[in-house]
């Protein structure tokens, strides 16, 4: 019992003939001399996909710092100079403050298109695009050399895929075209792929890759269309298969976390995400609305030595909703 408080215990001593109660109130759980806590300082993170403090990678990303990591950015070129507009003009302080009153501090933020493996994949108008044009390689090939450039051959810890986009998302699948099924798939699970297979060369030992997925891979969601639930389906299953090849080939973990609806400004793309959180709230096994920090701090964990042990996972992060097999309550979506 060294380095531990046994609260709310009855301890005995036979040899010593006595007998005594620590309070319950008290209990906690040491190790070498600390409280257990995820702890990931001298780590670096890659979040690909912030661009405001609305969604799960910001959530994420302050979670990982709050553990003590440093945390890059990689931000879509669109929605690049808005993002560091809203930080330079402490449009979102409040978010962005941590536990010690500090500001959650963006190591570096990265223009990134995750479309695009290669900067001579992007077509000629992309290229030209005044939202492309003056942030130089913006491909995850270019993120992949700018670290490198930066930190080193070595430079990174912990890479965080929180993209996703459908530009057809509105539609069922039945009237989605080619093209938009297929630009879903790419952006939404390819990305990892890629991701994995240019970044995982530049992980320190023990490095995680994290991505995140929706219960629309698994079961019929009606709205959320445009090839969507096929790319959540494709990223799941690629996350198994990433887990065991780059296990071997780099001893790296990847994993995802399936969250439940959040109302960010992303997801407003789908068109009625409000009601898919009432929905949830009134069919989960816990009734209230998820929150972004939930998630992130599932991620933290996931990222963290304490997780060591999971690769090739789907942690699901919904109020238990996925294990609901009837509804109990419409919550305004039906």
């Amino acid at each position: 019992m060294r380095n531990a408080e046994l609260k709310g215990k009855v301890v005995r001593y036979p040899t010593l003939n006595f007998t005594f109660r620590i309070p319950h109130s008290a209990f906690r759980i040491w190790v070498g001399g600390a409280m257990l806590s995820i702890d990931l300082k001298g780590k670096r993170a890659l979040v690909a996909g912030v661009a405001d403090d609305g969604g799960y990678g910001f959530a994420i990303a302050k979670a990982l710092a709050e553990a003590g990591a440093t945390v890059c950015a990689g931000t879509w070129p669109p929605a690049l100079n808005i993002f560091l507009n809203l930080l330079e003009r402490g449009k979102i302080d409040d978010s962005r403050r941590m536990p010690d009153g500090s500001l959650l501090q963006f190591e570096k933020i990265y223009p990134l298109d995750a479309a695009y493996d290669t900067l001579a994949e992007a077509p000629a108008e992309i290229r030209g695009n005044k939202r492309y044009k003056d942030v130089g390689d913006f491909s995850v090939a270019g993120l992949a050399q700018r670290l490198v450039q930066e930190f080193g051959e070595r430079p990174l810890d912990i890479v965080v895929h929180s993209l996703a986009n459908g530009p057809e998302v509105k539609k069922p699948l039945l009237d989605t075209s080619r093209a938009g099924y297929l630009a879903a798939v790419s952006v939404s699970a390819y990305s990892l792929v890629s991701l994995v297979a240019r970044l995982g060369p530049l992980m320190r030992p023990g490095g995680s890759f994290l991505s995140l997925t929706y219960m629309a891979s698994e079961r019929v969601v009606p709205g959320y269309g445009g090839g969507m639930s096929s790319a959540k389906a494709a990223l799941e299953s690629d996350t198994r298969t990433l887990a065991f090849e780059a296990g071997r080939r780099y001893g790296l973990r990847v994993n995802t976390i399936s969250a439940g609806p959040l109302a960010s400004r992303a997801a407003s793309a789908i068109g009625k995400i409000e009601r898919m959180v009432e929905y949830y709230a009134a069919n989960a096994p816990l009734t209230e609305p998820l929150t972004a920090r939930e998630v992130g701090t599932t991620a933290a964990f996931l990222a963290s030595p304490l997780g060591t042990g999971i690769t090739g996972a789907t942690i699901y992060v919904d109020k238990g909703y996925h294990a609901m097999g009837a509804a109990v309550g419409t919550g305004g979506l039906l």
